[in-house]
Formats: structure tokens, C-alpha cells, sequence
């Protein structure tokens, strides 16, 4: 049997893999379980959710022990942030429950200190919400604040599949890409935030608009630049109808050419989702010519290495 890690070969007999002695004491599994925490060890995962947002299962110990198995270097959460008036949609923590989020990392923190365990927050931006946001990033000592995009109007948020008769057509999908794409720029250029999150959502139903995607990326990307801020490879495309990562090659082309740092994110909704297509996404990020992820601490980016 041959196994390839980092392009180099790793050889086992078969009779060997075979042995009673193998088989008996698990020790293919632990072989592979090894291979695994390897191929891991150079990337953290910041982007993770908790059940406070009300569509994800697991608590922050069982995605940190998730982590640990696989072999992540760190584990950060980032649920979804409340609003300063609670019902505004029913995905997210109640301000009331802000608490107990904190309470709920620090409870992991202490149970598994032998990973660190980073604390975040998912906020949703609003180009009319400035005032709730400072408000929110002095509520904690945050590690890193992630930034994003869900709604381009009142009560429409793209992503949602209650609202998918709202792309019916091309003239629809242009301007939702168009409203999208101007607010996720003025997200970027608020500086409230550490990493930007899934940039090409829109995309999330395979809704695209014709001809080439530049005209809606040439601003974000140039604001990303100005403002010195990680964007993130998220994971949970391969998991949506548009079957692909967050964003799509030519943006993280455009990432690598403005120097814009990355974070590969699973966007882990229940404990399995913790680090998962990384292997996919760190492919991708070397291949286009990245070699190095970034890590936070109390706000503060430093950048680590990695290889394929």
C-alpha cells in the first residue's frame, strides 16, 4: 500500500497492514489517525458556531475535541452576534444569551487546555448598524472579529432559503449581486473587522450573474488591500448547491496578486464540519501560489507557514 503525504510516498507492506498484530490493536487506524493530524497541524479553524444560533448542534468542548482529533493547530468560535434588539431574525443569539456564550469558551478553555481555543464573533454588517458594532467589539476580549454579509435589504437575507423565489430571474440576480457586492465593500473598508467571510455568497444557490465577476470584485479586493485584512477560503461551498468553496479561484487569484492574507475556515455548524475539505482548500490555496494562514491572538495577526 502507498500513501502519498505532501507528495512524498509512504510505504506499508500489505502483510504487515494485514498481521493479526495490526488488526488486533488498531494500529491501521492509529497509522492513518496520525497521517490525518499531520496533514492538520499547520491551520486552525476560526470560523465555528454554536447551538446559541439555533441551526447548529454540539457544544464548543465537542468541536474542540473534533479539532484535537484531526490534529488543528487552534480552534476559534465566531457564532453568529446578536442584535441590540432581540427578533430580528431567528439565527442568531439573543443579546441576553451573549453571556453564556463567553461562558461556554471559557468552559472549553479550561477543560481542554491543551489546544488553544480562540474567542470570536460572526457580525453581521450593516452600513446603518456602525454604532452597535463598536458596541459589540468592546463587549469582550475578542481574539479576531469576523465580518459579514447576509442582508442587502430589511428582512432579506440572501443566503436564506425562504427567499429563493427572489431569484428569478437575470435581472434579479444582477442586482442582488450588484447590492451585495457595494455593502460587503463597505464592510471591508469599516475596519471593525480581523477576517471577511464567504465573499461570493450570492453564489450560494448557483445564482451567478453573465459575463466576467471582476466588476463586482475589483472593489472589494482593492479595499481589502487598503485596509490590511484577512478574507477567509470557507469551506461550506462544497457543502451548498454551488458546490464550490468561498470564493471562487479567480477572487483568491486576485487575493494572491493584492497580497491579501487568507484564513481556511470550515464554517462548522456541528462538530464533524470542524476542519473539513481542508485538504481541498489548502490545495487550492498552494496551488494558485499561497504558502502561508494567518493565527490571531487578542486582535493581533501574525502569519504561519504551510505546505502541501
Amino acid at each position: 500500500i502507498c500513501i502519498r503525504y505532501r507528495s512524498k510516498p509512504i510505504k506499508f507492506l500489505i502483510f504487515l497492514l494485514s498481521s493479526q498484530f495490526f488488526t488486533e490493536y488498531c494500529w491501521i487506524d492509529w497509522i492513518f489517525n496520525r497521517l490525518l493530524a499531520m496533514q492538520f497541524s499547520q491551520f486552525a479553524d476560526y470560523h465555528t458556531h454554536t447551538p446559541l444560533c439555533r441551526h447548529a448542534e454540539g457544544n464548543p468542548v465537542d468541536y474542540a475535541k473534533r479539532a484535537i482529533e484531526i490534529g488543528l493547530d487552534e480552534i476559534g468560535f465566531s457564532d453568529h452576534s446578536p442584535m441590540n434588539n432581540d427578533g430580528f431574525d431567528e439565527w442568531r443569539m439573543l443579546k441576553s444569551e451573549f453571556p453564556s456564550y463567553l461562558q461556554s469558551i471559557k468552559d472549553a478553555q479550561k477543560e481542554l487546555p491543551n489546544i488553544p481555543i480562540k474567542l470570536g464573533l460572526e457580525v453581521d454588517y450593516f452600513e446603518d448598524g456602525h454604532e452597535w458594532i463598536e458596541e459589540l467589539s468592546q463587549m469582550a476580549d475578542y481574539d479576531y472579529l469576523i465580518g459579514s454579509v447576509h442582508y442587502i435589504a430589511p428582512g432579506f437575507d440572501i443566503d436564506n432559503p425562504k427567499w429563493i423565489g427572489r431569484w428569478s430571474g437575470i435581472a434579479e440576480v444582477e442586482d442582488i449581486w450588484e447590492s451585495y457586492w457595494r455593502i460587503y465593500t463597505s464592510c471591508i473598508k469599516s475596519g471593525f473587522f480581523d477576517i471577511l467571510a464567504h465573499p461570493d455568497l450570492p453564489k450560494k444557490f448557483g445564482h451567478r450573474p453573465s459575463g466576467s465577476l471582476k466588476r463586482f470584485y475589483d472593489p472589494a479586493i482593492e479595499a481589502a488591500k487598503e485596509a490590511d485584512v484577512c478574507i477567509e477560503i470557507n469551506t461550506a461551498g462544497w457543502r451548498k448547491d454551488c458546490n464550490e468553496q468561498y470564493p471562487e479561484k479567480e477572487f483568491l487569484e486576485m487575493m494572491l496578486e493584492a497580497e491579501i492574507p487568507i484564513s481556511i475556515n470550515s464554517d462548522a455548524h456541528s462538530p464533524i464540519d470542524v476542519g473539513m475539505d481542508f485538504e481541498k482548500a489548502a490545495k487550492l490555496a498552494y496551488e494558485i501560489g499561497y504558502n502561508k494562514t494567518v493565527r490571531f491572538n487578542k486582535r493581533q495577526r501574525t502569519e504561519i507557514p504551510f505546505s502541501i
